[in-house]
């Protein structure tokens, strides 16, 4: 019994001694493997602009982050807490003149990962981080925005020809791709094509200037898009979209108004700082600036709202009549609703949705170059024919702006002339016409009186 008791003592021994054992080379084991890292970059995205770099990192999850800047040489150094990178950064800034390099760089904490941003200068910078939204996950967003950049102003002196400035604003761009169709089409790139062929429809035309609120493949802010009309002095702006929806069967386009209440909200917030805000409200601006009375300043601020909302509404009708010409429309009337880059109520403005792209056959039409044409063409002649009809003063189709008059029985040049405010001399002039005489049916132009 007591030999049997020794033997058992052994065994239980042995098995503890082996445990100890399996437990030291289980820990010599997992000293020897690299830290476990809860976070993952995996990508790099870099959008070069006119005026700013955006660089986007995706990652697994939520970043957990802290920068701090260098100089000679410019650097802007990430870490990125409890993470690993993953991204290629080899060339991911190849393109941009902002950013040269991005490199790691040995971290304190062997857990994070340093990323490092070799910049060619010093720029206003603006870091945050982004939740999953769309096709995105968890993003990092940087921003790079030159210094002290000059901005370029069309001259708007009433006293010459000026020309019509219209702004065109390609919807979406850069790392928001907007609607995505089921052939894998980007909105962005569709609404940009068709903003290039309007651009260059209106700079052709004598009197008309056409302004980009992006002219590339980069994201530019829903309020900077509207700094940038006002800051161009924009006559009318023009915003090109591509609809979507959960199913495939809803076709054809649409222009949308901003809503009146959305206008207001915005009108309200301009007129409790309207010492700065007042030259943008149109000619009462410096009696808006100067008085004290703020029901003054707030009729004042009201009539160019109104202004806008019909000068925006019957460009609407006028671009809708080209439209349909050349497609379905989806909605015979303008559609209101609470659009944040139309919602300036010192800028005329529109919203064209040019189709569905959701749809399958109009995602086929959008990605045409004849189709781009065609609905270019039907917005620029929708722009041009309401300027024609309603010219700002100053400008060179004030000018030159006419009406169209079908010649009725009893009608001859004299009593055109009395009916319009016209000269009979200028009739004849404006439609090449050497004699007075006229006949039934024939379409003339008639000048602008004044």
């Amino acid at each position: 019994m007591k030999k049997d008791n020794i033997m058992l003592a052994g065994i239980i021994n042995r098995q503890a001694w082996l445990k100890y054992n399996i437990f030291l080379i289980c820990f010599s084991i997992l000293l020897c493997l690299p830290a476990y890292a809860s976070n993952s970059i995996k990508g790099v995205r870099v959008w070069p602009a006119p005026e700013n770099t955006r660089i986007v990192f995706d990652l697994a999850s939520k970043p957990q982050y802290s920068y701090f800047r260098l100089k000679k040489p410019q650097r802007l150094v990430i870490d990125f807490k409890d993470s690993k990178n993953l991204a290629n950064l080899a060339n991911s800034a190849k393109k941009d003149r902002r950013v040269k390099r991005i490199r790691t760089s040995t971290a304190k904490n062997k857990k994070n990962t340093r990323l490092v941003l070799e910049l060619a200068n010093d720029y206003k910078l603006s870091i945050f981080s982004l939740a999953p939204a769309g096709q995105y996950g968890h993003r990092l967003v940087i921003d790079l925005y030159d210094k002290n950049k000059p901005v370029k102003i069309v001259s708007q002196t009433l006293n010459s020809k000026r020309d019509i400035v219209i702004g065109i604003d390609a919807g979406h761009g850069g790392e928001d791709p907007g609607s995505i169709g089921a052939r894998g089409s980007y909105e962005k790139r569709v609404t940009l094509a068709i903003a290039k062929k309007l651009q260059a429809l209106i700079n052709k035309e004598k009197g008309l200037t056409a302004v980009m609120t992006r002219s590339g493949d980069y994201y530019v802010n829903l309020n900077r898009r509207t700094e940038i009309a006002r800051k161009k002095r924009v006559d009318f702006l023009v915003s090109i979209h591509a609809d979507a929806f959960h199913t495939s069967r809803p076709n054809g386009s649409s222009v949308w108004l901003v809503s009146n209440k959305r206008v207001e909200s915005e009108m309200a917030k301009w007129l409790v700082n309207r010492e700065k805000n007042s030259e943008l409200l149109g000619g009462g601006g410096i009696t808006i600036k100067k008085t004290n009375d703020n029901n003054l300043a707030f009729t004042l601020a009201d009539l160019s709202k109104e202004h806008s909302l019909e000068v925006s509404r019957l460009m609407a009708n006028s671009v809708i009549k080209q439209i349909k010409k050349v497609t379905k429309m989806h909605k015979k009337l303008p559609q209101h609703a609470s659009l944040a880059v139309l919602k300036a109520s010192d800028i005329p403005s529109i919203l064209v949705e040019t189709g569905f792209i959701s749809n399958y056959q109009e995602e086929k039409n959008l990605n045409s170059k004849k189709h781009q044409q065609k609905l270019a063409k039907a917005i620029f002649t929708g722009l041009k024919n309401y300027f024609l009809s309603h010219p700002p003063r100053g400008t060179y189709y004030a000018s030159i702006s006419y009406k169209k008059h079908k010649v009725s029985s009893g009608e001859s040049l004299s009593t055109l002339a009395q009916r319009y405010n016209v000269s009979v001399t200028k009739i004849k002039s404006l439609n090449n016409l050497s004699s007075s005489t006229v006949r039934i049916g024939q379409t003339l132009k008639i000048p602008r009186a004044g």
